[in-house]
């Protein structure tokens, strides 16, 4: 979410989207792009799996922490504007930026220390892939996290259907329907963090884990979250409108609902890319499917590569982020006009640029 066009940097400057440090025992990595909310860049992301890869061999370092410089998010996502011209000209940037950033989220979710993400005020889309898959994943009053891809004519991607698919009953599946986002409780909730920190402690805990084991830290900081809005809506609509079988029923269900909340939901639905909704829908049922996240995100990079090449994708990011006119001109514009071979078409295999992530061994065991 930034203008900046995918050459503009040169190398030095990219390092500085990236700071890292090691302090005692723990090592630090700080998004720092502000003023694009810290948007994960292709070089930033070859940076923070470089510094894991050599931290994850550094006896000194017992723990590795990851926060966003700014005060008002870890990071909103990918460079969307990079996206957006790697889209327009049929580029493969994008796939392989995707390529490496899986990549980097299944690591994450596998590293075999712990790993501490400080996941205060906005957390989405690429965000979520490098701090949900860690180990240690903290919240505060100020967390707003989602997955709003739908919004832009795309799909929930790294390791996000994997997560949502988890989520009890079908809070996943309103969440990345919606995008709706969700604060410290409902995350907690769905399993997208752990623990709830007040923002103001996030500073003493940071330092303190140079010193002192996770565990010990966390028991000095960790507090009741205030309360979320999931638990009673899940009750009342949420569970019955999202389980049914399509997503033409889902909408119909909502609607038939009663409950404003419900109603919200469904014209939230309704002005996102059908395609996308479909598709999303179908990405997290086979989610479901027992498996390894390298499997999902397998099944991610075959959707977010078939997204580059469908109008809905350029269309969106033209809505909401180029021309801001919030009016997506979405193609087919009813969920009733979007087929099954339509959705289908996203799950192909890619042939010789599958991402080839196979799942090798049990994720580690961390031992604090």
């Amino acid at each position: 979410m930034t203008n900046e066009a995918p050459h503009d940097h040169d190398h030095d400057h990219d390092r500085d989207h990236v700071l890292l440090r090691t302090e005692g025992r723990a090592a630090y990595i700080t998004l720092n792009r502000p003023k694009a909310l810290n948007a994960l860049s292709h070089p930033m992301v070859l940076r923070i799996e470089q510094a894991l890869t050599a931290w994850a061999q550094d006896p000194g370092v017992e723990v590795v922490v990851i926060d966003g410089a700014g005060g008002r998010g870890l990071c909103a996502g990918g460079d969307i504007r990079a996206i957006y011209e790697d889209a327009r000209t049929g580029g493969t940037a994008s796939a392989d930026f995707w390529r490496d950033e899986y990549r980097l989220n299944a690591f994450i979710a596998r590293y075999p220390k712990p790993y501490v993400a400080l996941m205060d005020g906005i957390v989405m889309g690429g965000g979520v892939g490098v701090s949900a898959h860690g180990s240690v994943r903290i919240v505060t009053e100020r967390s707003k996290i989602a997955m709003p891809e739908t919004g832009i004519g795309f799909v929930p991607d790294v390791g996000g259907t994997y997560l949502l698919a988890l989520a009890p009953g079908e809070l996943g599946t309103h969440l990345a329907l919606t995008g709706a986002p969700v604060g410290a409780a409902d995350a907690l909730l769905c399993g997208l963090a752990d623990h709830f920190v007040p923002a103001q402690a996030l500073p003493a805990l940071s330092r303190e884990l140079a010193v002192d084991p996770v565990h010990e830290v966390l028991e000095r900081h960790v507090q009741e979250p205030p309360a979320g809005t999931l638990v009673p809506a899940r009750d009342a609509w949420i569970d019955h409108c999202y389980a049914a079988g399509t997503a033409e029923e889902i909408v119909a269900r909502l609607l038939a609902r009663g409950l404003p909340a419900a109603k919200d939901a469904a014209d939230t639905l309704l002005s996102k890319s059908p395609t996308a909704v479909k598709v999303t829908l179908a990405a997290l049922r086979g989610a479901r499917r027992p498996g390894p996240l390298e499997r999902v995100l397998e099944q991610e990079y075959r959707v977010s590569c078939a997204a580059l090449s469908s109008p809905d994708l350029v269309e969106g990011i033209r809505a909401q982020v180029i021309d801001k006119d919030r009016d997506p001109r979405w193609s087919p514009a009813a969920l009733e006009d979007v087929t099954p071979a339509d959705v289908d078409r996203f799950f192909a295999p890619l042939d010789a640029n599958e991402l080839g992530l196979v799942a090798t061994t049990s994720p580690q065991e961390v031992v604090w």
